[in-house]
């Protein structure tokens, strides 16, 4: 597994625009072919291009892990199709007034920890189409779960002000190891800066030497690029 720093729209934040899981990355329409290549190759994945919701902050518009796909009751049928033919995947809208959904839920496949700003309404279809168990908590005291939290099957990083209490709850949910992170010289958002699979992490391009070796022990990965 090896780690690479990169950027994506001239920008650092490229958990906004790419998600991905061990076989798939969804990247928005127009997104340059040069920099698809290079994601394919690091990431290992096969790509969709789509946008979600009729835009191209995939990142926060989405939850998925090797199971399914979740998207915003406001994605269109049309996104729809092409996530579900492009993938194999189960691929649903959460019914939920929250659109950002990928701001408020993280997983990987063997739990998620969920805002609790959903109240348990996200359990059952979490349960269906990502085939694990929902877990509500707080993450450093923030409701935006997702944003606060990055997982993959070997491993997960959570904001810098999660408590050890969280940090037993987010490991048992999630079954990994997890350590406070920070990523591109300091932003405690992680979602923000990380594309993370199985097989590689890509970070934004601002990620410090510090914050790499730190990705590096959480997600077990060997190489920095």
């Amino acid at each position: 597994m090896g780690i690479y720093k990169y950027s994506v729209y001239k920008s650092p934040n490229i958990g906004l625009f790419v998600k991905a899981n061990d076989e798939i990355m969804i990247v928005p329409p127009g997104f340059a072919d040069t920099k698809v290549d290079k994601l394919i190759e690091y990431l290992q994945v096969e790509e969709v291009r789509s946008s979600v919701a009729e835009t191209r902050l995939v990142g926060p518009m989405t939850v998925m892990n090797n199971n399914g796909i979740l998207v915003p009751a406001t994605a269109s049928d049309e996104e729809i199709d092409v996530l579900k033919q492009s993938s194999g995947q189960n691929v649903e809208r959460l019914r939920s007034r929250f659109t950002a959904i990928g701001n408020l839920i993280a997983a990987n496949d063997n739990g998620a920890v969920v805002s609790p700003l959903f109240k348990g309404e996200a359990d059952q279809q979490i349960q269906d189409v990502l085939g694990v168990p929902a877990y509500s908590m707080t993450v450093g005291g923030f409701i935006q779960t997702g944003s606060m939290v990055v997982a993959t099957n070997t491993g997960a990083g959570a904001h810098p002000k999660v408590t050890e209490e969280e940090i037993r709850s987010i490991s048992d949910a999630l079954q990994v190891q997890v350590e406070p992170l920070t990523v591109n010289g300091g932003v405690p958002f992680l979602s923000s800066g990380i594309v993370a699979n199985s097989k590689s992490i890509v970070v934004g391009n601002l990620t410090s030497g510090p914050e790499l070796i730190m990705v590096s022990r959480i997600f077990k990965a060997q190489n920095c690029h």
